[in-house]
């Protein structure tokens, strides 16, 4: 397994749909959820976007400096910028970063807020464009001039004069549940990744996609975007969990509910469905909590309980074919930390370059009594 963890530059706080608990998402704290994601062993972070959130590229650009192995997971949006200047971003970033760029390919899902960034395409023209979009990126990146006329994008001559070091170019990831947004994944997209829906819905997904990659000679690696609330017991998570929400009121879920029923995006439409606007039926599948998604879009579910139920629905999802959990927490320093120290060790991770300072000692807590290192007392 590879785990990322979540830069919150949309906000973040102890509680979801108050001030109460929230606290500012400053440069320092995004530096210090990085900085704890890098030392802790999380493979890379994902940076969200949209006119909420600061701008992925600029936070992605000045956390790189201050961490040294973590991979940035940034947006590229079709639409909102043309492929060549988009390519010569990757290919900036990618190299002054020593190759820990990756892209998020973004079509969008919500036609109020793409009008006012300017883009007035269905949701199915939005993806004719995205598909042109990666045709463009894709061919430049590997060292092509590139000449492209098509329904809604046209190039001549377009290059990237400075190569990015991972080849043929960083690698692309993207999240769509439609039948437009999965045709372009089967085409262009290295990992694909869905939300975090019940295991049956997600291997049902993946099973399609690895057909529809088929067809075009291709393979496909699989990743998943969940929340997760893990306590050392079952009652502390399912605690924390109703803590979470326990300043919502309904007239904030309708608000957000009615908000989530204007956008086209098929994934947010399949995460509503999860719990229909109910907080009375949020368990969706064993430690499996919908109740994230009653105010916030995109990612709705968390995996809630001990370590090892936790562990055991995440090894659920690898068996599906799920390589990359790509989780986040509330607040998402401390839950770093939570997540790493009670989570880890009870997977199967990717081997880690974590320990390269010389000066490291691997981890035992303090001494005791000044003198005795504490003894690991496994269960």
């Amino acid at each position: 397994m590879e785990l990322f963890w979540f830069i919150p530059t949309h906000g973040d706080g102890r509680y979801l749909g108050t001030r109460e608990g929230a606290r500012s998402v400053s440069y320092s704290y995004c530096r210090q959820i990085a900085q704890a994601a890098d030392e802790l062993g999380f493979s890379g972070v994902l940076l969200p976007t949209g006119k909420s959130c600061e701008d992925a590229w600029i936070v992605a650009s000045t956390l790189v400096p201050v961490t040294e192995r973590l991979k940035f997971l940034v947006a590229v949006r079709p639409g909102l910028t043309t492929p060549t200047i988009a390519a010569r971003m990757a290919a900036t970033l990618d190299r002054f970063s020593k190759g820990r760029l990756l892209i998020n390919v973004v079509a969008g899902g919500d036609p109020v807020e793409l009008a006012g960034d300017g883009l007035f395409l269905t949701h199915d023209e939005r993806y004719e464009l995205t598909d042109e979009f990666l045709t463009i990126w894709r061919r430049e990146l590997s060292g092509e001039q590139v000449d492209f006329t098509g329904k809604h994008l046209k190039v001549e001559g377009g290059t990237v004069l400075y190569p990015t070091i991972q080849k043929p170019y960083p690698p692309l990831y993207f999240g769509g549940s439609s039948e437009a947004a999965q045709d372009v994944a089967a085409e262009h997209i290295d990992v694909y990744l869905t939300w975090g829906e019940p295991p049956d819905q997600v291997g049902e997904k993946i099973e399609r996609m690895r057909k529809l990659a088929a067809q075009k000679d291709r393979k496909l690696k699989f990743g998943i975007r969940l929340h997760v609330i893990v306590r050392p017991t079952e009652e502390e998570a399912w605690q924390a969990a109703d803590e979470l929400i326990a300043h919502l009121d309904e007239e904030t879920i309708l608000s957000a509910q009615k908000i989530f029923a204007r956008m086209d995006s098929e994934g947010q439409r399949r995460m509503s469905e999860l719990h229909k606007g109910d907080r009375s039926k949020l368990e969706i599948s064993p430690n499996l909590w919908a109740g994230i998604g009653l105010v916030r879009g995109g990612a709705g579910t968390a995996l809630v309980g001990n370590p090892d139920n936790v562990a055991a629905r995440m090894k659920e999802y690898a068996a599906l074919g799920i390589e990359t959990f790509i989780l986040s927490g509330y607040p998402h320093l401390e839950e770093a930390y939570r997540t790493a120290e009670l989570l880890f060790p009870k997977l199967p991770l990717a081997p880690s370059d974590k320990v390269s300072d010389p000066a490291f000692i691997s981890p035992f807590g303090e001494m005791i009594a000044g003198n005795n290192i504490p003894v690991h007392k496994g269960k």
